[in-house]
């Protein structure tokens, strides 16, 4: 008989399911749940974890592979990934996380999955391995991600980082009490944290198993955004504070229960932590000088918006809060405070705290957003999610039952199914490949879409109607359920690449022609014309003849071709009516392949 949490976690699964418009492979529907339960304390939004995850064949026991630098996810076009990127505005000891998951869906948990996982690995965090070699041996999605990890340590190896990697064994079934977790898997499982300590001297390594009850657990947990502040001093003006903290209560209150930073309190941010640049390093200065003057003298502060404030005694409970200025001093804080030896002189400076409670108020959140963030050199590109057009586009969804995401994980947060809910990156990157027919762009760069303001102006435009957003996310949503999807029989390893310029294809079909311009698209909005109206099916045969006929043509991977423009030139010079035209053929063609 089934325990309760598992026939729990089943419901569970199995209305998310029922949430998708297509649903998707059962096996890979809990890959992506346990992915999301896995990491549930770094607060990743839903296509985060669904980027990366890679199950499939020749995977290594590995269904999914994220890489951490100082709680900053890495994705392909991180800037640390890239040629010459300098490890020195990386602080020292900085921490390099990798996190291995491994989901299934049976009710046990073996020595086999260890043992195969621990065989590749041996392999796959290896520096001195050849990458084509392990591309022989493994999926290049595996292989890709893991890669992530190999570059990572070598580009970090002057700064001294501090490694862990986390491997995660989910399945639904016990972790404790009866017909739980053998002896021979758990010792198994200590081996393989020795291994994983022995990739580099003075890593860590973490092995951990989630079984039905700590899934159902996770998934029913919401985030706490109450956290108390310890002041000395303080200033009160109606709904406002001005307080001095000390340094000490500051890093503690920036802590969670695990001694880590509170990532998603700076989710409303305008902009990341920008490591070891020159204000930085002078804060650090500041901090480490013994003879030094107050702190608060020599920095502006920090700035926290809230929902509720109470104050008893010296202590602030502070209800949704966010320190949406101030970001670079609470990294930098943190991270000195994380090395610095109990008794210096610093831990008892204090930081000047201003907290300002707009309620349920978005609109004033953003204007103090703005206001705090004017007088310091914020390019613009960083306070996007602030914009009248954001708004425009949050405002519309909502009344239309769906929900744009521009602050990260705010309606996850509030129980929104994720399958209606829309991130600023994945709608910049589906008009970029509807509207713009730049599905290259897309696939290679979606952080750069938000960061040039040539490229943002293009895609987020008050003269673009606000329908014609909600289209070309309901039809990306739409094309990702199709390829995840039985019918498809794609990989997920070509559904990255296939996504963004299935898109454009289907979408010309529709239109008639390329699409040059966002515009282009009223009619199907106005209509409400779905894009299976396109023939999924058909398209997808087409688009897959065609990059298997451009990868013999110029022996570049199918990864390589996703991410260049001349397939994509390629693809637009075809009138939309030869691509239906062609697709029986592209039919027949891929059976053949097969």
């Amino acid at each position: 008989m089934a325990d309760n949490e598992q026939v729990l976690l089943d419901q569970v699964l199995v209305q998310r399911q029922a949430e998708r418009s297509v649903p998707i492979r059962d096996d890979e529907a809990f890959e992506l749940f346990a992915s999301e339960q896995a990491l549930a304390v770094r607060q990743l939004s839903s296509e985060e974890v669904a980027e990366g995850v890679i199950g499939g064949s020749n995977d290594g026991a590995i269904d999914a592979i994220y890489m951490f630098v100082d709680g900053v996810l890495l994705s392909e076009d991180s800037d640390l990934l890239q040629d010459g990127f300098s490890a020195s505005r990386l602080p020292r000891g900085v921490k390099l996380h990798l996190w291995l998951v491994q989901a299934k869906r049976e009710t046990s948990f073996t020595e086999t999955a260890i043992d195969k996982a621990a065989a590749a690995l041996s392999r796959l965090l290896s520096l001195s391995e050849d990458e084509e070699d392990l591309l022989k041996l493994y999926s290049p999605g595996t292989v890709s991600r893991t890669g992530f990890f190999r570059k990572s340590l070598r580009v970090l190896a002057t700064r001294h980082p501090q490694v862990e990697i986390h491997f995660v064994y989910a399945t639904r079934g016990r972790t404790t009490g009866p017909n739980s977790i053998n002896a021979k898997v758990e010792i198994k499982a200590r081996d393989l944290e020795r291994q994983l300590a022995s990739v580099i001297s003075g890593a860590k390594g973490h092995v951990e198993f989630l079984g039905a009850a700590e899934l159902w657990r996770r998934a029913n947990a919401v985030p706490s955004y109450t956290t108390e502040l310890t002041y000395q001093e303080n200033a009160t003006s109606g709904n406002s504070h001005v307080a001095l903290v000390r340094l000490r209560d500051y890093v503690a209150f920036l802590k969670d229960e695990d001694g880590q930073l509170r990532r998603h309190i700076f989710d409303w941010n305008v902009r990341d932590y920008q490591g070891d640049v020159e204000v930085n390093r002078e804060i650090r200065e500041s901090l480490d000088n013994v003879d030094g003057p107050e702190f608060w003298w020599l920095n502006n502060g920090v700035t926290i918006v809230c929902s509720k404030a109470t104050a008893v005694g010296k202590t602030y409970s502070l209800d949704d809060v966010q320190v949406v200025n101030g970001l670079q001093s609470s990294h930098t804080i943190f991270n000195f405070f994380r090395a610095a030896p109990e008794g210096h002189p610093a831990f008892d400076r204090s930081v000047l705290v201003r907290i300002l409670v707009t309620g349920d108020d978005l609109a004033t959140r953003d204007l103090v957003i703005r206001a705090t963030n004017r007088q310091t050199s914020v390019p613009a590109a960083s306070l996007r999610a602030t914009d009248d057009i954001q708004r425009d586009i949050e405002a519309y969804f909502l009344g239309r039952d769906w929900y744009y995401d521009r602050r990260k994980n705010f309606y996850r947060n509030s129980g929104r199914s994720p399958e209606r809910i829309v991130s600023i990156s994945l709608l910049a990157q589906a008009v970029m490949a509807m509207g713009l027919s730049r599905p290259d762009n897309s696939r290679a760069r979606p952080s750069s879409l938000l960061k040039r303001d040539e490229e943002y102006r293009r895609i987020f435009s008050k003269e673009i109607p606000v329908e014609i957003y909600l289209w070309v996310a309901r039809a990306q949503k739409e094309i990702d359920a199709f390829l995840a999807s039985e019918v498809a029989e794609v990989s997920v390893a070509e559904r990255n690449n296939y996504r963004f310029h299935l898109a454009m294809v289907a979408t010309s079909k529709l239109v008639g022609q390329p699409v040059r311009s966002p515009k282009q698209l009223s009619r199907l909005a106005s209509a409400g014309t779905p894009l299976a109206d396109a023939g999924l099916p058909e398209s997808l045969d087409f688009l897959r003849a065609e990059f298997v006929i451009h990868t013999s043509r110029t022996k570049n991977s199918l990864d390589k071709i996703a991410k260049g423009p001349d397939f994509v030139e390629h693809l637009l010079a075809i009138p939309p009516a030869e691509m239906s035209k062609n697709s029986n053929f592209a039919a027949r063609f891929i059976r053949a392949l097969r």
